[in-house]
Order: C-alpha cells, then structure tokens, then sequence
C-alpha cells in the first residue's frame, strides 16, 4: 500500500530529510520518499496506517501536511 502526503513549509534538502526520518520512524512504514520540488512525500506501508498519524509525523517534523491520498 501506498499514501501521498502533500507537505508544505519544506524549503530544502535538509527539510526533505526531517520529513522522511520523521514518516520512517512510525511503525509500518516501510519507505519514505520525499520530493521537495513537488512537495510530497510517497509513502510504502507493510501495514494500514492511519492517515492522522503520518499527518502528525509530518507536523512534529515541523511542517504541515495539506492531505493524504492512498494510491
């Protein structure tokens, strides 16, 4: 399974990174690939994670996520 998170507030690589270690600490998440340019992060899940708790990754990483989409 995978989810899309749209992220605002990211301005550099270093940013990318907070939002990635941050998705990539949470239990179930298998992946994290962040794209600054198109302000996303794609995530790959062994298991369901809710979307309100990748949202709050996103935002003790201190950036705000805008939606979740599952793909």
């Amino acid at each position: 399974m995978k989810k899309i998170i749209s992220v605002e507030g990211m301005s550099c690589e270093h940013c990318a990174a907070a939002v990635k270690n941050a998705l990539e600490e949470l239990d179930g998440v298998k992946s994290a690939k962040v794209e600054l340019k198109k302000k996303s992060a794609t995530v790959k899940l062994s298991e369901n994670v809710a979307d309100d708790v990748l949202s709050a990754a996103v935002t003790n990483a201190g950036f705000t996520p805008v939606s979740v989409i599952e793909k």
